[in-house]
């Protein structure tokens, strides 16, 4: 794949989450936050109360992380895992069929590995323990306490969300109840492939709710805009949030999932991120929210190589599947025939 050409750069709406506590700028900040939702599909984050000690500690662990020797590092190797959980290698995660050049720890919800008989659903391999290093004991403590930090800021943020387009609040309060599908990527995107390949993770869209990404300042985000991409630049203290494909099916295409990539960093920079997905139980069946602005609802445009399902973890696996087919030939041979 050659290089990607270069993009334009563009600001994202900021939202400040802090302004809706207000009952002074709550009215606009809901104004804001509907505008961001259903016109882009991204935004930055600020007022969400997370501060830099936090963050700056998510990143220095990261960072060590993926200074530790690759021994270490592979030992944790994802394809020792059914629960697609681990360290995946340079090159060994797809995006559209095509090799990211980046790689990256998965960690979910610490949970105890399910006993998953014949007949129930596949989905709850996606369930279970995590691998961590034993060099680098400090990592499961700080990525454990920021993933459930961070599945707090989703949560207030999907409710305001609803509000601002005329949905109760509350709607997909039970949807996420008791188990989350909580889910945190360390990623490193060690700098440019031999290959000349751009692709540090090809274009895509998040197939579930809300996604919040903590980036260093090397930056190498990009958006579609119309029939382009542009540049995200990083903005110090803010989280960029994206939309995921269930929310707009959800809302009937009102809120807006968007295709988004990360461009290489230039010779031997590396690019260190965190992404964080916030989802509801696997077992959940996304119903469309209701609201008057349903009258206002484009619709949804179906992909058929793209199928997305009503219930949760039907869509969750069908992703891990088609980005790590080595782990599911080795753990899950059945699942890797039927994509």
């Amino acid at each position: 794949m050659p290089s990607m050409p270069p993009a334009s750069t563009t600001s994202l709406p900021v939202i400040d989450l802090s302004r809706a506590d207000d009952p002074a700028t709550r009215a606009a900040f809901h104004e804001e936050l509907h505008d961001a939702a259903h016109d882009v599909g991204f935004l930055h984050l600020t007022g969400h109360g997370i501060g830099p000690a936090e963050t700056d500690r998510i990143l220095r662990v990261t960072r060590e992380f993926f200074a530790l020797p690759e021994a270490d590092r592979l030992a944790l190797s994802n394809l020792r895992s059914p629960h697609f959980r681990g360290y995946t290698r340079i090159g060994h995660e797809l995006t559209g069929g095509r090799s990211d050049w980046r790689d990256q720890l998965d960690v979910g919800a610490e949970r105890p590995a399910p006993a998953v008989g014949p007949d129930d659903p596949a989905y709850l391999w996606l369930e279970g323990p995590n691998q961590w290093p034993a060099a680098l004991p400090e990592l499961r403590t700080v990525v454990l306490a920021w993933q459930e930090r961070l599945a707090a800021v989703a949560h207030r943020l999907l409710r305001e969300l609803l509000v601002s387009i005329g949905a109760p609040a509350g709607f997909f309060d039970e949807a996420f109840a008791d188990r989350p599908h909580l889910h945190t990527k360390l990623i490193r995107y060690p700098g440019s492939a031999p290959s000349g390949s751009g692709q540090g993770v090809g274009a895509h869209k998040d197939y579930g709710f809300l996604t919040l990404l903590l980036q260093d300042g090397v930056g190498g985000l990009q958006v579609r805009s119309g029939d382009t991409f542009t540049e995200v630049p990083p903005m110090p203290g803010a989280f960029v949030v994206n939309l995921g494909e269930l929310l707009e099916i959800a809302t009937n295409g009102y809120l807006v999932a968007t295709d988004h990539r990360v461009v290489s960093p230039p010779g031997a920079v590396e690019r260190f991120s965190v992404p964080f997905f916030y989802n509801p139980r696997l077992d959940a069946v996304i119903d469309t929210v209701p609201g008057s602005y349903l009258d206002r609802a484009p619709g949804i445009a179906h992909d058929h190589a793209n199928p997305l399902h009503a219930e949760y973890g039907r869509n969750e696996l069908k992703g891990w599947v088609r980005a790590h087919p080595e782990v599911a030939r080795r753990h899950h041979p059945e699942l890797a025939e039927a994509r």
